[in-house]
């Protein structure tokens, strides 16, 4: 392994359930020696990537990576209008929102807008999510090939809930369904409780691509209302799409199924 997919893997390490780290945790996750995992950890951290917590023997992400962050977000364009969309859906219905990337696997939000209903899902941005078992993970391998998908979902299937895709099969399945209608829908499935639809739009320029997603607990919302949420986000995500010049969507059907 090389030096920066060292550093890549520790970084991976960080989510919104582990905000820190020790050399110990670190080796552990990695399989890594202890030695070796010290090492690597201070040298991140003399380059900035990572930085100690006061006295403690804690690292977590350095401020360079912070700023990174805001940086990427505001240099991506789709990321920008695609969010401008989200946040106006989210004031128009009261439901949480938010625009998620892949990285391998799994996805993570990158822009977040809090629901104002007094119940709504409040999930942190950068929380990796199964790909194969989320809205936005779908709607994203959607855009892939099936033989793209199965590489991608080579080793050892866990179902994460009974609603989800118990097996590459199963996956490939939705997926297809997903194509055809434009958007993806989970319901009680890596967040229990809770439904999400999600579209997703890459732009050929950059080879970005991105979802845009609203969440909901499932309790609260009617057929009606989930009706009317994928009519608001398909409108949303075609005109990003156009913006863009996205050919995914020329032609894109915007039939409403059943709920899952």
């Amino acid at each position: 392994m090389t030096i920066l997919a060292s550093a890549a893997a520790v970084l991976r390490c960080f989510s919104a359930t582990r905000s820190s780290i020790t050399v110990t945790e670190a080796a552990s996750l990695l399989a890594l020696p202890k030695s070796n995992t010290s090492r690597l950890l201070r040298a991140m951290r003399d380059a900035g990537l990572l930085e100690t917590i006061g006295e403690s023997k804690r690292y977590r992400p350095g401020a360079l990576l912070l700023g990174l962050g805001q940086s990427f977000r505001s240099a991506s364009s789709l990321v920008n209008r695609a969010d401008a969309v989200v946040a106006r859906l989210v004031a128009a219905i009261g439901h949480t929102g938010y625009v998620s990337i892949r990285d391998g696997n799994a996805v993570s939000g990158v822009t977040y807008h809090p629901g104002s209903n007094a119940l709504h899902v409040a999930t942190p941005v950068g929380r990796p999510l199964p790909a194969h078992s989320c809205a936005t993970g779908r709607s994203l391998l959607a855009r892939m090939t099936d033989d793209q998908v199965r590489a991608l979902f080579e080793g050892p299937w866990t179902p994460v809930s009974r609603t989800a895709p118990q097996d590459i099969a199963e996956l490939l399945d939705r997926l297809r369904k997903v194509r055809g209608l434009g958007y993806a829908e989970s319901h009680d499935e890596a967040n229990r409780g809770v439904g999400a639809i999600a579209c997703a739009v890459g732009a050929p320029e950059t080879g970005e691509t991105v979802s845009l997603c609203i969440a909901y607990p499932i309790s609260t919302v009617t057929a009606a209302e989930r009706k009317d949420i994928i009519g608001r986000l398909l409108a949303g995500a075609r005109d990003v799409a156009a913006l863009v010049g996205d050919p995914v969507w020329a032609g894109q059907a915007t039939t409403l199924a059943p709920a899952a």
